[in-house]
């Protein structure tokens, strides 16, 4: 049992080995070579049926004319016979000599047609009764007239031997026919076989060969797909097929490299710019921070804001530049830290965060209260609502509304910030999240923004299979839903209770000074 399995293990090694080291040259050449080959066994198959059909159509043509042939014989012999029968007859009636010739000649006629048709019959008992019975037929003519006369009965005799002689060449061509018909249906089931094996061939090769040429296709495209998708685990195994695709291969292994390079050369970059932004920005703020305390002296009015005006340019600043670092973090890792939390505790430190820009823009704040106890990614989900409520505070109006909603469904948590002000238009929709597009709406404020906040916003939506999207239908005019998913703990973690899970329909309203207010909500 282990020598076969060793011999298949060494053939199978073998196969594989003049695989690898055999490859077509080019893609052109396999595509040819596949065609010949694949047309190969339909071209077998036609000459076979071709050979098939000519040898049933030479044995047909042979048979037919046999046949014709041996019943025109039958029929002459006939014949024959019933012109000696009427010649004997008529010279035993009127006795003259040349009808006994017309007889005599008659008779040798019939015996070469006899001879003839014998080799057809050569063991049929009336044929040869037939010849004894036609010698005897020949020694009338030496007789006298009366025993002639007497012998003349012989001839009902010869008739029913002619007739049996027919009847027998008959059932020789049938028979010749039955066997042409069996050897018609044994060439036809022959040519079936032939038919079913080459064309089950030639679809075992089509799919060799298709697969041949798909194989190398499907290990590019399996490589386009890691570089499209930035992943780290590009397969590195070699594409065995035509040349053009190997070469294609070569290529997209030096692109890969080459972005790798350049991967690496952006980070270096960003880490750079980040260091070198950063530090001279906190020098700034902390020099804005000394005067802004005195330090150099008491300010006058007019010098305190433009202190104040200072310090918040280089605070709008550090945060686009930390928006920046942030969006870059986020396409390199995608990894999640699920923890339970207050959704509605993070609310409140965000609005505590912006309270001065929202003091200073004159909005009306209404947010849901909590407890809202949520299991996701506190920081992805923190990070979301923070670029929202920025968004927020620099498109909406002054003194218009800032809305916060949130509310569980099932095993889904909906959170929406809405704000009052010009609506989005219609054009910037569509890109509304593609990261560094700036929309036609201006941000108000002394700097202009980076355009990467929704798209960061996207992004840590979608690392947790959530969706950030655009409400049209809402009663303020712009209105950004996120719906995260309950993410299961690494550790057991029990599910939320209703009365943590959904949020009281109750509000907090925030206004200039930001105050805390209940009223129902719908």
């Amino acid at each position: 049992m282990s020598l076969p399995l060793s011999l298949l293990h060494r053939t199978l090694v073998m196969t594989t080995q003049v695989s690898r080291r055999w490859r077509p040259r080019s893609l052109l050449q396999l595509v040819l070579m596949a065609f010949i080959v694949v047309m190969l066994p339909l071209g077998i198959l036609m000459y076979q049926a071709g050979q098939a059909l000519s040898e049933l159509t030479q044995l047909a043509d042979e048979s037919a004319r046999q046949a014709v042939e041996e019943t025109r014989r039958a029929r002459a012999l006939s014949s024959l016979a019933l012109e000696m029968e009427r010649s004997a007859r008529q010279y035993a009636i009127v006795e003259q000599e040349g009808l006994l010739d017309l007889y005599l000649e008659r008779a040798n006629e019939f015996g070469i047609l006899l001879a003839q048709h014998r080799r057809l019959l050569p063991d049929d008992p009336d044929v040869a009764a037939l010849a004894d019975q036609l010698e005897q037929l020949k020694t009338l003519p030496n007789l006298e007239l009366e025993e002639f006369r007497e012998a003349l009965p012989m001839f009902a005799t010869f008739a029913e031997y002619t007739d049996a002689m027919r009847v027998a060449t008959n059932r020789q061509i049938d028979t010749r026919i039955d066997t042409i018909r069996e050897r018609a249906s044994a060439v036809q089931t022959r040519l079936w076989l032939q038919t079913t094996a080459l064309v089950s061939a030639s679809l075992v090769l089509m799919l060799l060969f298709t697969w041949l040429i798909i194989r190398p296709i499907r290990q590019l495209e399996r490589r386009i797909l890691c570089l499209g998708s930035a992943t780290q685990s590009t397969p590195q195994n070699n594409i065995q097929g035509p040349a053009e695709l190997v070469s294609l291969g070569d290529r997209l292994d030096w692109l890969s490299s080459r972005l790798a390079e350049l991967e690496a050369q952006k980070q270096q970059f960003l880490r750079h710019m980040s260091h070198e932004l950063k530090t001279p920005l906190a020098s700034v703020r902390e020099g804005t921070a000394l005067l802004g305390d005195d330090v150099a002296g008491e300010l006058t009015p007019h010098q305190r804001e433009i202190v104040e005006l200072i310090d918040a340019s280089g605070q709008e600043l550090q945060t686009l530049i930390e928006q920046l670092l942030n969006y870059n973090l986020l396409q390199h890792q995608q990894g999640i830290e699920v923890e339970r939390f207050d959704v509605a505790a993070v609310v409140k430190e965000l609005l505590a965060k912006h309270q001065l820009a929202l003091e200073h823009k004159g909005m009306h704040v209404d947010r849901f209260e909590g407890p809202l106890e949520w299991q996701a990614d506190r920081t992805s989900t923190g990070r979301i609502l923070d670029n929202l409520l920025s968004n927020a505070i620099a498109y909406g109006e002054d003194g218009g509304r800032l809305e916060i909603r949130g509310q569980r469904y099932g095993s889904s948590l909906v959170l929406e910030v809405a704000n009052s002000g010009e609506p989005i238009a219609e054009i910037d929709r569509s890109r509304l999240f593609e990261a560094f597009y700036q929309g036609q709406t201006r941000r108000k404020g002394p700097l202009k923004g980076s355009g990467i906040g929704l798209s960061i916003a996207a992004d840590c939506a979608a690392a947790q299979q959530g969706r950030l999207e655009l409400v049209e239908h809402d009663p303020l005019p712009v209105c950004f839903r996120l719906t995260l998913p309950w993410h299961p703990p690494r550790a057991v973690l029990p599910e939320p209770t209703e009365q943590h899970a959904v949020a009281h329909d109750t509000r907090t309203t925030l206004s200039l000074p930001i105050s805390e207010s209940t009223d129902a909500r719908n």
